[in-house]
């Protein structure tokens, strides 16, 4: 069950820095290109600490981490970053459009008691593996978590929520993403307000929605301190606890958008003939409104576009082939997808991601696929059943919208609580 608390926390001061300039995406979505607009923004902008740039001659003794730590111990004493005085939880606001529709996502920023995977934390999928020592060396040299781990909960009480619900006040600070976003910070520091929350916690479980990387590293980082200082039991050290964002599921706002899968090595009449066993298949012209057809579907429907044809697919699947995986991943889309469809049925291997629908079909027209299928949301039900099943959907199962940004608040180890 999830220990959290509030924090005294690192944040721009709105007298001299716009939150427009100084906030950036996830260091995992931003491109060289990106990047350099984000430099070019505000000498104060956080990407320059979170994902700093690497520069000719760099050493070990000077290379972006020392350069990231450098700019946060400016930033402090310069007074561009404060520290709060008092601990608080931190109300963050989204206002965004999803498919022409308004819509607010709700949560807050607390500091949670880092345990094993598992262990009152769930992860719910699969991560490709890549390098964690660069997220692991900046906090190593900033002694900070620089940007939040998305999770979610399950609270019908829902306590937080109603306090969050009757912040009437203005944000301390905002700022507005790529897509149009707001992002609204307010500070909730009410002992009787926070007392609260804390207790609504106590009985409830933490699903990581968006950053098993950057959790794990806290772990990874945790035990090195752990070790380093020798700690006693019973001792409470600021790296037990790493920064989250916590929305409920049983808010309006929380929005999960589908990742659809590019594939090499199929062509029509063969990849029909291996999947006509396990799937109803059927024809829409390419007149038709394929993508809304798709999501007025039930579970285990999947869309699918090959150039070298001149209609979208419908493919439904008809039968319960997979008994052999676990019941609470068999029939979800995503592993239909990739264990049935690609893995048994057509034996592709080579699979790419994109989110844009759009974006995908430019590329299979340009050649760069052979086809690409289409998929519905998962659903938030699947992500909590299958992270408390102990199992993990395959990798990009889920992309939680909007992104949280980076820089809104920082949790230094430096006097944090």
């Amino acid at each position: 069950m999830a220990h959290i608390l509030p924090f005294k926390g690192l944040l721009y001061n709105p007298g001299k820095v716009s939150g427009d300039d100084v906030f950036a995406p996830p260091y995992d979505v931003i491109s060289p290109d990106v990047r350099e607009r984000l430099y070019l923004k505000s000498p104060y902008n956080i990407v320059r600490i979170d994902f700093g740039k690497e520069a000719e001659g760099d050493t070990a003794a000077g290379n972006k981490y020392t350069r990231a730590c450098a700019w946060l111990e400016q930033w402090v004493g310069e007074k561009i970053l404060v520290r709060d005085a008092v601990p608080a939880f931190y109300g963050y606001e989204i206002d965004y459009k999803l498919s022409g529709e308004s819509k607010q996502l709700k949560g807050i920023l607390a500091l949670v008691k880092i345990e094993e995977l598992g262990e009152g934390v769930y992860p719910h999928e699969e991560t490709h593996s890549k390098p964690k020592a660069d997220r692991l060396d900046l906090m190593r040299y900033c002694l900070s978590n620089i940007s939040p781990i998305y999770s979610l909960y399950n609270s019908p009480e829902k306590i937080a929520s109603a306090i969050l619900s009757d912040i009437r006040e203005e944000p301390f600070i905002s700022g507005t993403d790529a897509d149009g976003a707001r992002h609204s910070i307010y500070r909730i520091t009410d002992e009787s307000k926070t007392d609260l929350i804390i207790r609504e916690f106590r009985d409830k479980d933490i699903f990581i929605a968006d950053g098993h990387h950057r959790y794990e590293v806290a772990l990874e980082f945790k035990k090195e301190m752990d070790k380093k200082t020798g700690r006693k039991k019973g001792d409470t050290c600021p790296w037990d606890y790493v920064m989250m964002f916590l929305a409920n599921m049983t808010d309006e706002g929380i929005a999960i958008l589908p990742t659809h899968r590019l594939v090499r090595g199929i062509s029509g009449n063969n990849i029909f003939r291996k999947l006509e066993s396990d799937f109803a298949i059927s024809r829409l012209p390419k007149t038709a409104d394929f993508l809304q057809t798709l999501s007025k579907e039930e579970n285990n429907v999947f869309g699918l576009y090959i150039d070298t044809e001149e209609d979208w697919y419908i493919l439904k699947y008809q039968k319960d082939s997979l008994h052999d995986i676990h019941p609470a991943l068999r029939n979800l889309d995503v592993v239909v997808l990739h264990e049935l469809i690609l893995k048994r049925n057509l034996g592709i291997i080579d699979i790419a991601y994109e989110m844009d629908a759009a974006g995908a079909i430019e590329k299979i027209r340009r050649g760069d696929f052979d086809g690409v299928f289409f998929l519905n949301p998962t659903k938030i039900a699947d992500v909590e059943r299958v992270a408390m099943s102990h199992m993990r959907m395959p990798p990009k199962s889920t992309y939680f919208y909007p992104k949280l940004l980076t820089g809104v608040v920082i949790n230094s180890f430096i006097n944090n609580t």
